[in-house]
């Protein structure tokens, strides 16, 4: 008859089994813990460069000023893209001249703007026209009251950003001035789930870059 198994051989194995499962509870609790601490590091790195990035700064301020100005029915900012809109109510109908209500306007946010490219000399602008897609009926020839002539969207569009920009240049010196540069794209870029024909799609859009 064969002898029956010792009782302290599979106590022996139950606590060999409990150490193990301690052991890996333990390796998990350290892992998680490094984890954890690397990830509050990338955070606290994040938030200090998003504390001193130059574009950020200035877009929280003019964000400030816009909303303090009740400006936010003339021009929009979206903090995420980085973007300064001005929508199509700050151009007079058909025309690139912009709206003396607008150009008060402006005024509140240009000196921030003098101040992003002054103080980072690596920094540019893009002022950037956008139209609908409804065609120019008749050529506009009388540049004294339309601030452009034009033929065609495209051309209307890059007038519009032109007049735009010499709006957001200010005192600046022109060497500055040079690094703010325009394009217009009239109907080519209608918004996200917009119809092409919508009239959102008029507007300015200005981003501020770095290299």
């Amino acid at each position: 008859m064969k002898d029956k198994p010792s009782e302290w051989i599979a106590i022996s194995d139950l606590m060999a089994g409990v150490m193990a499962v301690v052991m890996l509870l333990l390796v998990l609790a350290v892992l998680q813990k490094s984890t954890s601490e690397l990830r509050y590091q990338e955070e606290l790195a994040k938030a200090k460069v998003t504390k001193n990035d130059p574009i950020i700064k200035v877009m929280r301020t003019m964000s400030e000023m816009i909303s303090k100005s009740g400006a936010s029915n003339l021009m929009t900012l979206n903090q995420s893209t980085q973007r300064l809109t001005l929508h199509d109510a700050v151009f007079e109908r058909s025309s690139a001249c912009l709206t003396p209500e607008t150009r008060v306007a402006v005024e509140i946010i240009q000196g921030q703007i003098d101040h992003f490219l002054l103080d980072n000399p690596k920094a540019h602008i893009l002022v950037e026209g956008y139209t609908d897609n409804l065609p120019v009926k008749r050529p506009v020839i009388d540049y004294q009251r339309f601030c452009t002539v034009y033929d065609d969207n495209f051309t209307l569009s890059a007038a519009r950003a032109r007049e735009a920009r010499r709006a957001l240049i200010g005192t600046l010196d022109s060497e500055t001035a040079r690094r703010i540069v325009v394009a217009g794209y009239g109907d080519s870029r209608p918004l996200d789930g917009l119809s092409p024909d919508d009239s959102k799609n008029r507007r300015v859009e200005v981003q501020l870059l770095m290299e």
